[in-house]
């Protein structure tokens, strides 16, 4: 199936498997890469060179295009983007908008250049900046979301810029992506669908309780980091959102010394990267480092398969969710699926 999404980043399906801290490693993306998605690698919890391990051994697995998600606010963003150029990945993301100085020096290294963003604003913003394509994510996609549902968004998007919009939030099958291409969208990005696979590391408890969930369980809370974060109902998030403050801190610089130790960063850094989380918002010192904390609760459960210490970000796709193919097979599904209603509904005109 062919879109503009397809011709600009040279993959074979219109549909992107996002990067999801954790959970968007080597194996996933280039399992999603070689299924003919285009996979995303996740770098925000990786140190420089991880990160560059990571990108080459994905290089290792698959001949497919392949991009790299990066955290515009990062301290060491301009180094993540040399390191990329340098490493000749096909495709930069951000979970954030880039700066225009970002973007001008992807672009001129020939790195095609697709930022997420979750407001109309946001996608005219990039657009004029240079971004080559846009990932719109409505309300209902998992992690650090918004209040506008993708059915709303989506058009809106569409309509104001003029270069590839693909569609996330709520998808997980063909029937979702013959929708998203008849708003105007050039594909859409999973990934709850993509971390619901056999081909993802995380382990098999913790995918075993996203199977286990409903629509109702996921929710949307400000307790761990202080921004609306769409994640599945626990035990622990309940506890989070009846805390304290003086308890959420202490259990904040607990978790926050395990990442900087992780991570190789400093105090400084750390929390200076916890307030351009917090995009300019009046904060608490309690906030800024529960922004920081977050990386090592998503740790928690994505890596060492603790539920109960750790937050599980997700999808309302959840929900509706009951099996673990591979990416292969996913991707198979998806587009004989898409292809079929596609039939359907000409068949009907």
């Amino acid at each position: 199936m062919e879109t503009a999404l397809t011709r600009l980043v040279g993959v074979r399906h219109p549909v992107v498997q996002t990067g999801m801290g954790w959970v968007a490693g080597p194996r996933l993306v280039s399992a999603a890469a070689n299924a003919g998605a285009l996979g995303i690698l996740a770098s925000a919890t990786m140190t420089l060179d991880q990160l560059r391990g990571a990108i080459r051994e994905v290089g290792s697995r698959t001949d497919a295009p392949f991009g790299v998600n990066l955290r515009a606010d990062a301290g060491d963003a301009g180094d993540r983007v040399r390191l990329i150029i340098d490493e000749g990945v096909r495709v930069a993301s951000f979970a954030l908008a880039p700066s225009r100085e970002l973007i001008a020096e992807l672009k001129e290294a020939g790195v095609v250049v697709i930022p997420s963003v979750g407001a109309r604003r946001h996608a005219e913003k990039v657009a004029a900046w240079g971004a080559d394509a846009v990932i719109v994510q409505g309300g209902e996609g998992g992690g650090h979301t918004g209040e506008v549902a993708t059915t709303v968004l989506l058009p809106q998007v569409v309509d104001a810029v003029r270069i590839p919009v693909v569609a996330a939030g709520g998808f997980f099958d063909g029937r979702g992506l013959v929708a998203a291409l008849a708003y105007g969208a050039a594909g859409v990005a999973m990934g709850t669908r993509f971390l619901l696979t056999s081909d993802s590391k995380v382990p098999d408890a913790v995918k075993a309780r996203y199977l286990a969930a409903t629509v109702r369980d996921v929710t949307v809370t400000t307790a761990v980091d202080g921004l609306p974060h769409r994640m599945l109902r626990t035990d622990l998030v309940d506890s989070l959102e009846r805390s304290g403050r003086a308890r959420a801190l202490v259990h904040a610089v607990r978790r926050a010394a395990g990442f900087r130790r992780l991570s190789g960063l400093t105090w400084r850094r750390m929390v200076r990267d916890g307030l351009a989380l917090k995009h300019g918002k009046e904060l608490s010192w309690s906030q800024v480092l529960l922004a920081a904390n977050t990386p090592m609760l998503l740790k928690s459960a994505m890596v060492d398969g603790r539920t109960d210490l750790g937050v599980m970000a997700s999808g309302q796709v959840a929900g509706v969710i009951d099996d673990l193919p591979s990416c292969a097979e996913l991707m198979d599904r998806i587009m004989k699926e898409a292809q079929e209603v596609r039939e359907r509904l000409t068949a009907v005109r």
